[in-house]
């Protein structure tokens, strides 16, 4: 007697993402998709990593001219960001992108943490498309495509 294949099916692996800063700033200080996005992150159906090197990009701006945060509030931000992502050493220094070399730091943490997708609003992170493996995504383009696969 042949016995039926039941296999549990295999769940899929959560996407695993490195944010550009400016979509944890928008996320933060906006809300809208890019606040969807960590909230993903929150409720563990991605992975998000993240290096010192955004961190402190992220710090400098919620600090900065522009927000003006109190430095306490963005410590409790940072602590937070830090205690829902994989912070990760980037070893490899990466150039791709000679026009903004500040977006050095989000490829070095992807490759770092062999991310699947980088999320920016970034025009020129974003005009690659792809880098390696990577997919480089706008906040609504990653949540197009995570809520098409979630459906399946």
């Amino acid at each position: 007697m042949k016995s039926r294949n039941t296999a549990l099916k295999k769940k899929p692996e959560k996407p695993k993402l490195v944010l550009d800063s400016n979509v944890f700033i928008s996320a933060l200080v906006f809300g809208g998709k890019p606040r969807e996005i960590l909230d993903l992150a929150i409720k563990g159906l991605i992975e998000v990593a993240i290096s010192d090197d955004i961190l402190e990009e992220i710090k400098a701006v919620l600090e900065g001219k522009k927000f003006q945060y109190p430095a306490k509030v963005v410590r409790a931000l940072i602590s937070e960001i830090e205690d829902l992502s994989d912070l990760v050493e980037p070893e490899a220094k990466i150039d791709a992108v000679p026009e903004d070399p500040e977006d050095y730091r989000v490829l070095e943490c992807a490759v770092e943490s062999a991310a699947n997708v980088i999320v920016s609003g970034d025009s020129h992170l974003l005009a690659l498309h792809r880098f390696g493996k990577m997919s480089i995504m706008s906040p609504d383009e990653f949540l197009r495509g995570h809520r098409k696969n979630r459906r399946r």
